[in-house]
């Protein structure tokens, strides 16, 4: 009953070995068929090439510290890690410029995440009208305002000082002005974003079909602790498949946005409209039906999954310090290229091979279990890194190819710790079946340990590195975990139907587990007694009785010569 039952346990955990391995092809598939995904994994920048972006800021260099470069890098770094991209090189150029190097050709979504500052601000709203700048003259006609007939003597002074942002008082005769000489098309739009936040302003939405005279900024980008991408869904819990994000403020921002939504309610038409602006353009101004008191606003319009989710990663890593605009963007070829990943892969190749050659010495036809695991260990470690280049864009780099390389060491460790149990097991006298159960309870433990350690360190690394030693930890790490399924899902499994055969269960020469050669005889009973309890106690008893004849006297030897011809006579 005990070998069916270990029997049916082997077969069982093969066939979940065989169900991982299927879902994984089966991903890599999917991927090929209906998505973007490849049989390869993606290259990252060191060994295919990619895009080199060099941004420069928008305000006067002599204005542009050193401190907000590294915030700038540290933020469009978090951007771009959070669209999926891995691998990217991110640094500063000179004591000005950005730097930023992406795999592959980047598209809009990423561009806009690198570019785009984020700076977000909430401003109630005062007029809104059409984009035109067209007025009305007395007589009936129409003509276009220009900015520069505007009369300079205009009071643009507030004459009565306004009591909170929705104030009309903000609208003076010179920014009634402006705003009607306003165009979204003119240069003056693409600098709304540099206005002072104590002071009204005039801009339009991204899509130029609506300009706005809003007040001066009620809540803050700063105030945002989070923000996601989601589905509108309804009370009932319905979808409505338009896409939104979802914001969360701290403590002073939701105060704030209560204060200012309590007070929009109660007005009346564009003044009840509480806009949220992005990097100078109005992306939405809703309504404000009821006040928002929970900190917990959704903005709305238009989105899509990609950009909902462009704009909330924006949002959630803040906005840069300073503004940006692309200076250059170029295509650059590979740091390294394929010869150094060929190199590398060479190196891995010899390195497997040792390994086998060494297992096949060692441990004879037991080794190719340990060929046939190395085997196992591969594919489902390629495929893991298909799918999670094709649905987390994660990419290989050499510093990648270098963690899967030392893996094949740490998956080495592991048989040999589980085989040399193997062996200890029988050298006390255990029977095969027993010796590897009771060897697998043992071993699994040691493996357990070591590879958590290797875990550990390879999380740790992960977290605090950047860059190409992410991609080590990221593959250390990985195929860590992959050793931990082949150990348990196929070497004991095979070890325990291989435990069933007579080739091993007799212990052939060739078997690699022979007791002769393990220093272990048989005693009877399937039982086994180390050459240590016989044989070794009669090799020292004869060695200390010669020892004991070279120390005698010429009498003692006459005396001991005679008594042995008297018992032979």
């Amino acid at each position: 009953m005990a070998r069916s039952t270990q029997v049916r346990q082997a077969v069982r955990n093969l066939i979940w070995l065989a169900v991982i391995v299927a879902v994984l092809v089966g991903g890599t598939l999917a991927g090929v068929l209906f998505g973007s995904g490849t049989w390869t994994p993606k290259l990252a920048l060191d060994l295919q090439g990619g895009t080199q972006i060099v941004l420069t800021p928008q305000v006067n260099s002599a204005a542009v510290t050193e401190e907000q470069l590294k915030q700038a890098v540290a933020i469009i770094r978090q951007r771009v890690d959070a669209s999926g991209v891995s691998e990217a090189e991110i640094n500063t150029q000179g004591s000005n410029n950005v730097v930023v190097s992406i795999p592959g050709t980047p598209d809009k979504e990423t561009l806009a995440r690198i570019e785009s500052s984020a700076k977000l601000d909430f401003r109630p709203v005062l007029v809104t009208s059409g984009p035109t700048n067209q007025v009305i003259n007395p007589d009936g006609t129409t003509s276009t305002a220009n900015p520069a007939d505007i009369d300079p003597n205009l009071p643009s002074t507030p004459t009565v000082s306004p009591s909170n942002g929705s104030d009309t008082n903000w609208v003076t005769p010179a920014l009634s002005a402006r705003y009607q000489a306003f165009s979204c098309a003119s240069e003056d739009a693409k600098k709304a974003s540099a206005a002072p936040a104590n002071e009204p302003l005039i801009t339009c939405d991204p899509e130029n079909t609506a300009k706005y005279l809003l007040g001066p900024v009620e809540v803050d980008g700063k105030d945002i602790s989070d923000a996601s991408a989601g589905v509108i869904t309804t009370q009932t819990g319905a979808s409505t498949g338009q896409w939104a994000v979802d914001i969360v403020f701290n403590d002073a921002g939701t105060k704030k946005f209560a204060a200012t939504t309590t007070r929009l309610v109660g007005l009346q038409g564009a003044r009840n409209q509480f806009a949220i602006v992005l990097d100078g353009s109005v992306i939405s101004a809703p309504s404000t039906q009821a006040a928002i008191t929970n900190g917990k606003p959704q903005i709305s319009g238009g989105f899509t999954q990609v950009s909902a989710k462009t704009l909330a990663d924006q949002l959630k890593y803040g906005a840069l310090p300073i503004g940006f605009q692309v200076q250059s963007s170029d295509t650059i070829s590979a740091t390294l290229g394929s010869a150094q990943l060929l190199s590398g892969l060479l190196a891995g190749a010899i390195g497997l091979l040792l390994v086998i050659i060494y297992s096949l010495i060692q441990y004879r036809t037991l080794g190719f279990v340990t060929v046939a695991s190395l085997v196992v260990a591969a594919v489902i470690t390629y495929f893991t890194v298909t799918v999670l280049s094709a649905q987390e864009g994660f990419r290989l780099s050499l510093s990648g190819v270098a963690g899967l390389i030392v893996a094949i060491g740490i998956t080495a460790d592991s048989f040999i710790v589980y085989f040399e149990r193997i062996r200890d097991e029988l050298r006390e006298g255990r029977g095969l079946e027993s010796a590897v159960d009771s060897a697998w309870r043992r071993a699994f433990r040691t493996i357990i340990v070591s590879d958590s350690v290797n875990f550990m360190a390879a999380a740790v690394l992960f977290i605090l590195a950047i860059g190409n030693v992410r991609g080590f930890a990221l593959t250390l790490g990985l195929t860590t975990i992959v050793d931990l399924i082949v150990v348990a899902l196929f070497t004991h499994p095979i070890l325990q139907l291989l435990g069933r055969t007579n080739f091993f269960a007799s212990g052939h020469p060739m078997s690699g587990l022979n007791r002769m050669s393990l220093n272990a005889v048989y005693k009877g009973r399937g039982r086994f007694e180390t050459t240590t309890s016989t044989t070794v106690k009669e090799t020292k008893v004869k060695s200390a009785s010669r020892e004991a004849a070279k120390r005698q006297t010429i009498a003692e030897r006459k005396a001991a010569l005679e008594t042995a011809e008297r018992g032979d006579s």
